[in-house]
């Protein structure tokens, strides 16, 4: 099978396959041929060949064989090419290109192992700015977010703008619609990263704007992070390379922007994104690539006007995006979230342990409230001196005719995310720690106090109109007000949580679905019970009962759960059902108290993976933030390529971290008592809750006889400290076939 493209994206092709055979034969030279190559700290190996070709490159003699698959994608007019027709789609010399792309950069990795970045953020001060291929961590954090939908895509932007303040409104207009921004390539030496930075713009993973490198072979992480979710969150088997190619162009919605004059490797790269369905946008023009039969829409726009390139990108790609349009004087929405006030930028803030700042929502009746009223006791920002402090008190009252009392933590929790929302203004911490951080910049555009309340009432009333009616917000800078609304809100607390903890999963007839993951996962069906909360950490059973009263269309449904088939291991006939209707039939039962027999499904979402380790006749668990090796040989990463995308692995099983130390934890294989491992990290983290159950338990020092990475990685490590501690799970009946 061939395929038609310009001559320039062909004779891009051939010369960056060219270059790069040169480069590894350079390589090769220098260094042993098992010498070890690829992207730190990532199960994936080089992710888009390792997707597309099924094969692993892990070491320099393993980059031959990608670069002959890329040879011979080359068109058959181009002296050297040899076919290979089972690849269908992929031949092309975009691709050839891609793949050359992601050995070139695994070499640069091999030889300059300081040139990326590892971390999130960049190093402005210290002149480095490229991330490079994000981390299974950083990956894992961020891919959640396109599962959930709070980020419909992403806009991929090679080269530089005319100007910085054209670059920094072409992005900030795609922040606005919540997408992230991936950042390669460079137009004369300049890249709009650095405009970036020159207009004052953050740049980072957190503010998702993501600079991957200064040269057009770095756009090849934009596709791997593509590609990797589909592994991670959607199943695609590594090789199987048309369901990952029309897996992207379904559910990954991305598109590429090319700023400046387009050479013969940009249109080469041009002409490999056709084959993932993401279209390329231009502000010149661009050699036309003809349809390759993946895409349905236009795949190459050219001489697009700088004001027309966002609303042109999201028409071509089909995106459904909202924007929030809200009377405050910052920009508004997720993709400021992250946004970082540092010292230089700092006016003032409150909470953080050098005032207190405290937020409650309450129900009222609706005679008791006046809609949309927003009233500032105390101070407000003009009153306050720059790099002054103050405490807070963010009390909101909201009213409707289906509101309960049950949607109060719920509506009080978007609290966090909606204040992070506005650009200049950063939050951390929740209930009555937390911590708010207004910017200089934030102040000169004029923002008050007033437009938390704003927000506050926009968003309520726009994302929970099912169920709110009316929403007063009052907000206190007096001190005597501040502790006032502290202590009361400590209490409502208090009342919350010990409610939640008293239920158990025999109170309730009605469990609730969590579809959310199908998006990417479409096999996996989470079941949320009030003693085994969503795996992904975000919904326990109260939340999924608020979110059914507020959108009975949406993703948590009510699940009877009807005749128990075994107490032990948690299964149920009406949830058996449920799953196998919901997951097409591919699930037809699981466990809820077991990770041996038969588990619960599990998506790339979740924050915990637990594993058997039979030498110790225990479990051990693993965060997503931990890194390291774990005794069961696999990292987090590795284990989440596994059993991730909706698979049912025995031996293995995702949770939540709150799921820990909830009474139901495990317990048809023994419980909590079996964990014999995890993280220092995550164990200092639940320090107070695993104290609190290990007591119940009957073992008030469970947690000091949990073994973490300073014990040891292996088994064989860890076992002389558990025989010495005298953990419980070594006295337990066998955990496989006991």
């Amino acid at each position: 099978m061939s395929r038609l493209v310009a001559f320039a994206a062909i004779q891009g092709g051939y010369n960056i396959v060219s270059k790069v055979e040169g480069k590894l034969q350079k390589a090769l030279a220098t260094y042993n041929a098992d010498t070890k190559v690829g992207f730190p700290n990532t199960a994936y190996y080089l992710p888009v060949i390792y997707s597309l070709l099924g094969i692993k490159v892990e070491t320099l003699e393993d980059m031959k064989k990608p670069l002959a698959f890329a040879r011979g994608l080359l068109p058959p007019h181009v002296k050297g090419s040899h076919h290979l027709p089972y690849l269908g789609p992929l031949l092309d010399a975009g691709m050839a290109a891609l793949f050359a792309f992601e050995i070139e950069e695994a070499l640069r990795y091999l030889e300059q192992p300081d040139f990326y970045l590892h971390s999130e953020e960049i190093d402005e001060a210290a002149g480095k700015i490229w991330l490079g291929a994000a981390d299974d961590t950083v990956f894992r954090k961020r891919g959640v977010e396109f599962v959930d939908g709070s980020a419909p895509g992403f806009a991929a932007i090679v080269g530089a703008a005319p100007t910085p303040e054209i670059a920094k409104m072409i992005v900030e207009e795609y922040q606005k619609r919540s997408l992230y921004i991936f950042l390669a390539a460079n137009q004369n030496g300049t890249t709009v990263a650095q405009q970036l930075l020159e207009a004052g713009v953050q740049i980072g993973w957190n503010t998702r704007i993501v600079p991957f490198g200064p040269d057009i072979s770095s756009a090849i992480f934009a596709l791997g992070f593509a590609n990797r979710a589909a592994m991670a969150f959607g199943g695609i088997k590594p090789g199987d390379y048309r369901k990952m190619l029309l897996y992207n162009k379904n559910r990954i919605f991305a598109f590429v922007n090319a700023l400046g004059d387009v050479n013969a490797e940009w249109a080469a790269a041009a002409a490999g994104c056709v084959n993932w369905g993401f279209p390329t946008l231009a502000d010149t023009d661009i050699p036309e690539i003809l349809p390759t039969g993946i895409c349905t829409y236009e795949h190459v726009v050219a001489n697009v006007k700088h004001e027309d390139m966002v609303q042109k990108s999201v028409e071509v790609r089909g995106l459904k995006v909202t924007v929030s349009k809200i009377d405050i004087p910052c920009a508004f929405g997720p993709a400021y979230e992250g946004e970082r006030v540092r010292g230089a930028d700092l006016y003032c803030q409150c909470g953080g342990g050098k005032t207190q700042c405290t937020e409650l929502v309450k129900m009222a009746e609706m005679n008791e409230i006046e809609d949309g009223k927003v009233t500032v006791v105390g101070p407000d920002m003009k009153d306050i001196k720059a790099g002054g402090t103050f405490p807070l008190g963010i009390y909101v009252q909201v009213a409707g005719r289906e509101f309960q009392t049950d949607f109060e933590p719920i509506l009080e929790r978007q609290i966090h995310h909606l204040i992070n929302y506005i650009q200049g203004i950063m939050h951390i911490g929740q209930r009555d720690i937390s911590w708010i951080r207004v910017s200089k910049a934030a102040i000169e555009k004029g923002f008050s106090l007033k437009d938390i309340g704003v927000v506050l009432h926009a968003k309520f009333h726009q994302d929970f109109q099912k169920i709110v009616d009316k929403v007063q917000v009052t907000l206190f800078t007096n001190k005597e007000d501040v502790d006032k609304l502290t202590a009361r809100a400590r209490a409502e607390y208090k009342m919350r949580d010990e409610r939640v903890e008293k239920m158990t999963d025999e109170d309730v007839e009605i469990y609730y679905s969590c579809t959310l993951c199908q998006s990417f996962a479409p096999t996996h069906v989470c079941t949320v019970s009030p003693e085994r909360t969503g795996l992904c950490g975000a919904y326990n059973w109260m939340d999924c009962k608020a979110s059914f009263e507020i959108n009975p269309t949406g993703p948590n449904q009510p699940i009877q759960k009807g005749e128990c088939i075994d107490p032990k291991l948690g299964q149920w006939k009406g949830v058996n059902e449920f799953v196998k209707k919901a997951s097409r039939g591919a699930i037809d039962h699981y466990n809820f108290y077991s990770l041996v027999v038969d588990p619960m499904t599990t998506c790339g979402c979740c924050e915990c993976i637990a594993a058997t380790l039979p030498t110790c006749n225990g479990v051990m668990t693993v965060h997503r933030d931990y890194s390291g090796e774990t005794p069961c040989g696999m990292k987090f990463t590795t284990l989440a390529g596994v059993m991730g995308g909706g698979a049912q692995s025995p031996g293995f099983v995702g949770h939540s971290k709150y799921n820990i130390t909830q009474r139901k934890f495990i317990v048809g294989d023994g419980g909590l008592l079996r964990m014999v491992w995890m993280p220092k990290s995550l164990k200092e983290e639940i320090r107070d809750r695993l104290i609190k159950r290990g007591t119940e338990m009957g073992y008030p020092n469970l947690i000091d006889m949990i073994a973490d990475e300073t014990v040891g990685t292996t088994e064989e490590e860890i076992l002389p400290f558990l025989q010495k501690v005298g953990h419980p799970a070594l006295s337990m009946p066998p955990i496989i076939g006991g």
